[in-house]
């Protein structure tokens, strides 16, 4: 198993020899794809740019005549990622490093987001103080902020490649004495759902997933506790868009006996326009791999904003929640509710496998309850009524008289999830 070491070795190859020299001087080994199309490589590659352009279905000879450097960079990104996939597969990745600027971080970071969450990646970029969700994606990749530009060799940049190497080498070296599993990323569920492993700690365990806000701490960490419990292992997700679409991509990995999504919220970001929606695909992933799934509408009582002043104009006059001098939410209306209760009765409806829907009928989030800012039972009514208009008779539809935040309601959720699992 090697690192692959993605890099344009017409414009930066003195710097990728540079790491090369020293991942193998630490033991280990490397396959460098190159990635460059428009100069010379500075050395021959263990995968050549025709090998890197050809798995993206073009010509390297082709996209060098074109000249046009941004498509030349969108295939690089197809192809080694391509390539990084076909590595994993085959047991021959142990690690993905790469260096750049904008356009080697495109291409090095689309080869880390081929591989499943475990694999050692790391990127070394002129981008990494800033915004990198796009480059991130709902991979673990590790940005490194290269501090001068990867443009020659100097007291800077050795000093930032040499902790680069050995980042890297570390975290080889840590696979290779057995710490980390052989299999280089979370493991599916190789069981039959609902069977837990006694054994703690145990790989073998069923993975749920869950969803969580601040508002709705207490009702899913009584629920995980539970879970726990009863020999499930529980990953947590904060429902700020990117935590619940990295939820939704693990889902489809085929990672997760059970999905216990209790924060909706981001799906009224996704119609307010907040700045914590998880996109379109929000609530689907679950229904299309057949995946038990307990369902609530934790926290879609809000909308997220900035600071107020970053509030849209024509939300001037709503109802709003300063959570802190950054956080501003905004309270949803009827109307909105009634079209969020639609969306979830639809989607709830479209799912494959086993899926229930619980409604507390007392309050969606902490600040939603009598005397606090957001309580507004006609709005949380409307909610709840759409959903049983909405929903198909195929979805079990459990309505309790509790806040989502008492235990009871914590319980029952777990034990409805931990039911439907069982049942497989």
């Amino acid at each position: 198993m090697s690192v692959l070491l993605v890099g344009t070795l017409d414009t930066k190859g003195a710097e990728f020899a540079y790491v090369r020299d020293r991942l193998t001087a630490a033991g280990v080994p490397v396959v460098v794809a190159d990635t460059g199309a428009l100069g010379e490589p500075a050395f021959a590659a263990d995968v050549p740019r025709e090998q890197v352009f050809a798995a993206a279905g073009a010509s390297a000879a082709a996209v060098k005549a074109a000249g046009d450097r941004g498509k030349a960079v969108a295939l690089a990104a197809e192809g080694v990622a391509k390539i990084a996939a076909d590595l994993h597969r085959r047991g021959m990745l142990s690690g993905i490093l790469s260096l750049g600027g904008s356009a080697g971080t495109t291409i090095g970071t689309a080869a880390m987001r081929a591989v499943p969450v475990g694999v050692p990646k790391l990127m070394v970029s002129t981008l990494a103080s800033g915004q990198v969700q796009h480059y991130v994606g709902t991979r673990d990749v590790m940005m490194m902020n290269s501090v001068v530009d990867i443009s020659g060799l100097n007291r800077v940049s050795r000093a930032v490649l040499d902790n680069a190497a050995a980042a890297m080498a570390g975290m080889y070296q840590h696979r290779r004495a057995g710490s980390v599993s052989d299999r280089s990323n979370v493991a599916p569920v190789a069981h039959a759902p609902g069977s837990p492993s006694s054994t703690p700690g145990s790989p073998d365990k069923p993975v749920v997933t869950a969803t969580m806000f601040g508002v709705t701490t207490p009702c899913v960490e009584a629920a995980r506790k539970q879970l726990e419990a009863a020999g499930y292992e529980v990953l947590v997700f904060h429902a700020t868009g990117t935590g619940g679409r990295t939820m939704e991509g693990l889902v489809r990995d085929g990672l997760v006996a059970g999905v216990l999504d209790i924060t909706t919220t981001e799906l009224a970001d996704e119609l307010a326009g907040g700045v914590l929606s998880a996109g379109p695909d929000r609530l689907t992933a679950a229904g299309l791999k057949k995946v038990p799934q307990v369902i609530s509408v934790g926290a879609l009582d809000m909308v997220n904003f900035g600071p107020p002043e970053t509030v849209p104009e024509k939300y001037k006059g709503r109802r709003f929640h300063q959570h802190n001098p950054t956080v501003t939410l905004m309270r949803t209306t009827p109307e909105e509710m009634d079209r969020l209760g639609k969306e979830i009765a639809e989607k709830a409806s479209a799912a494959g496998g086993p899926t229930a829907v619980m409604l507390p009928l007392k309050g969606v989030s902490a600040i939603d309850a009598e005397g606090k800012s957001f309580w507004w039972p006609e709005a949380d009514a409307a909610l709840f009524q759409s959903i049983r208009n909405w929903v198909s008779p195929d979805v079990e539809v459990v309505e309790l008289d509790l806040h989502v935040n008492d235990p009871a309601f914590a319980a029952a959720c777990a034990g409805k999830l931990m039911e439907m699992m069982r049942r497989g």
